[in-house]
């Protein structure tokens, strides 16, 4: 089976990153969108599969719409993607993704959490061998045989192992990030309802931790979270089994 699959196994978890605010991320995921495609979904595929994320997630429709009005003022900001990756206490790989107007202060940011619990941020890509970066899509359970489903996406990358949500009646798999685009594409022409899309990196070093070092870890990545520029943080701590 992928990592991706014995990882989120293990975890017991729907999220394989700590999820920072919810909204915001997904509100600056839009500004992005918009601006690269415009702000209709019809004819902006990525903002279409934004919206479908931000459905799953229960963002209300009016936060979604002034989100994407907002995109097109005149006076909106740009936001660029940063990744800063490093060392957090006891050598645990923690690998930090932002979306931000203003990369000075958002790396300021970052280090002083570092910093305070004796980490140590290295060079962007550091820790890239650490983490698959991979694309993953979520949608409605479809009615066609599954295992015919990931035959016909296995060349854009799609891995073999997918994961059946029951209690939502949702499929989700996961890709190389280089073909969201035509994994996307291929979903939507197949009829399937309601296709959100995004990326994640998933840990290949799983790392043992005690209790008192999992607490640690777990109040650093609270602490980053609190930054609004701050999307998701992945570790490399083996998750906790319930």
């Amino acid at each position: 089976m992928g990592r991706a699959f014995e990882y989120r196994k293990a975890a017991k978890l729907k999220r394989w990153g700590h999820m920072a605010k919810t909204f915001t991320r997904l509100g600056k995921q839009i500004a992005i969108a918009v601006k690269a495609g415009g702000p209709e979904p019809e004819n902006n595929p990525t903002l279409r599969s934004i919206i479908a994320t931000c459905k799953r997630e229960n963002m209300p429709k009016d936060n979604i719409e002034r989100a994407i009005k907002n995109a097109m003022g005149k006076d909106q900001s740009e936001y660029k993607g940063m990744t800063y990756e490093g060392y957090g206490p006891h050598g645990i790989a923690v690998f930090v993704d932002t979306l931000t107007d203003n990369p000075t202060r958002t790396v300021a940011d970052v280090r002083s959490i570092f910093n305070k619990f004796s980490g140590t941020l290295g060079n962007m890509g550091s820790l890239a061998y650490l983490f698959d970066h991979k694309c993953v899509f979520t949608f409605k359970k479809p009615s066609v045989d599954m295992d015919n489903l990931i035959l016909d996406l296995i060349d854009y990358g799609v891995e073999e192992d997918y994961e059946e949500d029951e209690e939502e009646g949702t499929v989700t798999i996961y890709g190389d990030p280089k073909s969201y685009g035509a994994i996307q594409k291929h979903l939507e022409e197949q009829g399937f309802e309601d296709v959100g899309g995004e990326f994640t990196y998933i840990p290949n070093d799983l790392k043992d931790v005690t209790p008192e070092v999992r607490e640690t870890i777990n109040k650093m990545v609270e602490r980053l979270e609190e930054f609004d520029d701050v999307q998701t943080v992945y570790t490399n701590m083996k998750p906790e089994e319930e």
